[in-house]
Formats: structure tokens, C-alpha cells, sequence
């Protein structure tokens, strides 16, 4: 998912006060890390007061949850967008994943990130990236034909591009991850 400021993340004057925080939140716990980002950050760059952001967000925890209901929704949004408009085939995986892991803001995925950084302090992080990881798979199921593999070979789809977004997260270039997750794809899904 491309990082760049796009209409519905760069908060404006029009912007209420809950959405700035939760902009704010969202890029600095996308690009920094959850434990690495305080609230007084996220207050600071948000133009808010620590009376607003707490009305908003009792405690940092709501503001994570927040923060990944925000990043399903948005992502989910781009994901279905850049399948349909890569062919809607399964084909169309690998262009759209080659897209967003070729972003100079990629820093992997937002979910398996905060699983490896909240799952023991905050166990509804799991239950999230857990619902966030179905919804993909069933997305990538709409890409095969039916029959009774369907739901197995998008499972083994979506495992191949979570290993894929990983790859692409640690090294300098995309280009290993997205050959893999290409052969992995066109093994897979050979009519």
C-alpha cells in the first residue's frame, strides 16, 4: 500500500480532532513501531491537547486498537483496488504486492508488526491482526476458481505473501520477494 499522503491520511484544518490523532498515530506507528512512539508524540504532532487526545482515546491500548481497525479498513481498501485494478486475477497478487513493498515508506505489514511487538501486552492486537489476515485470504479466494481446493490454495496464497511482505521488509529491494511470491503463484494456481 503506497505511503504517500493521499486525501484521506493528510489531516487537515477541516480534519476533527479524534481523525488528526489517528492519522498522526497511524504513520508514526507504521513507520516507528508502537512501543517506540509515545503519546505525547502523537499528541504533539497531532496539533492536540493532552485533554482532547485523552477524551478521544483513554489510554494508548484504544488508540492501538484504533490504529489497526484504521489500517484494515484502509489497506483492505487499497488491497481490493489494486487486484481489480492488476486483473482481479491471481495473477494480479504479484503487481500489487510488487506496488506497495516498492514504496519508499514500506515498513511490512502493519498487523505482523504489531503482533511481534504488542501480542503479550495487549492480546486483542492478535485477535485483530487474526481477523485482518482472514480478510485477506477470503480476498484472495475471490481470485481463484471454485472448486475444493479454493479455500486451501488461498490460504497458501496468503502464507506466500506474508512471507513475501517479510522478505521485502528486511531487504534493500523487493525484487527476491516478489520473484518468490511469482513462482509461488504461477505453481499454484497452473489451470
Amino acid at each position: 500500500m503506497p505511503s504517500t499522503p493521499t486525501p484521506t491520511t493528510v489531516a487537515t484544518a477541516t480534519t476533527s480532532a479524534r481523525e488528526r490523532i489517528l492519522l498522526t498515530a497511524h504513520d508514526l506507528f507504521y513507520r516507528d513501531g508502537i512501543r517506540a512512539t509515545g503519546v505525547d508524540r502523537v499528541i504533539a504532532e497531532s496539533g492536540v491537547t493532552k485533554v482532547t487526545f485523552y477524551r478521544h482515546f483513554p489510554s494508548k491500548n484504544d488508540l492501538i486498537l484504533a490504529f489497526l481497525a484504521h489500517r484494515h479498513a484502509r489497506w483492505m481498501a487499497w488491497f481490493d483496488e489494486a487486484l481489480t485494478r492488476h486483473g482481479n486475477t491471481s495473477a494480479a497478487l504479484v503487481p500489487a504486492f510488487r506496488e506497495w513493498a516498492s514504496d519508499p515508506g514500506y515498513r511490512g505489514c502493519a498487523f505482523i508488526n504489531s503482533v511481534g511487538e504488542m501480542a503479550q501486552a495487549l492480546p486483542e492486537v492478535v485477535t485483530l491482526s487474526r481477523q485482518h489476515k482472514q480478510a485477506m485470504v477470503a480476498r484472495i479466494a475471490t481470485l481463484l476458481p471454485t472448486g475444493p481446493t479454493r479455500a486451501s490454495d488461498a490460504e497458501a496464497l496468503g502464507l506466500a505473501l506474508d512471507g513475501a511482505i517479510l522478505r521485502a521488509q528486511f531487504d534493500q529491494r523487493p525484487d527476491a520477494a516478489v520473484a518468490a511470491l511469482q513462482h509461488v503463484v504461477s505453481r499454484l494456481t497452473v489451470a
